[in-house]
């Protein structure tokens, strides 16, 4: 079982930053990596960026250059600092923690926050 806590969304103007977090409670499922997905309206989830326990990261082409993940371990905490926001990264930002399991991956969702980047 996961619980999440997710905060640092909001409204901000085109070229304006946010610092998205998300901690992570896991009881019985050990965590092996975290990252932040996003859904914008009409569209399918998909992959903003992730990191591994070890710090190894991949990021959407959309955001590379401009958007940051991060991961205090020992919190399992997760960051994702977004800079040079454009509209197009208009979307419900959700939270995700993952356990490998043999080929499998596990996944569980935070509840989701707001980007909303306008003028």
């Amino acid at each position: 079982q996961v619980q999440f806590v997710e905060s640092g969304g909001g409204l901000v103007q085109p070229g304006g930053s946010l610092r998205l977090s998300c901690a992570a409670s896991a009881i019985g499922f050990s965590i092996d990596a975290m990252g932040w997905y996003r859904q914008a309206p009409g569209q399918q989830r998909e992959l903003v960026a992730t990191i591994t326990n070890g710090g190894s990261t991949r990021y959407a082409d959309s955001v590379k250059g401009r958007f940051t993940i991060s991961r205090d371990n020992a919190k399992n905490t997760v960051y994702l600092q977004m800079n040079s926001l454009k509209p197009e990264d208009t979307a419900v930002y959700y939270c995700n923690a993952d356990r490998y399991v043999s080929d499998f991956i596990e996944r569980r969702w935070g509840q989701g926050t707001q980007v909303t980047v306008s003028s």
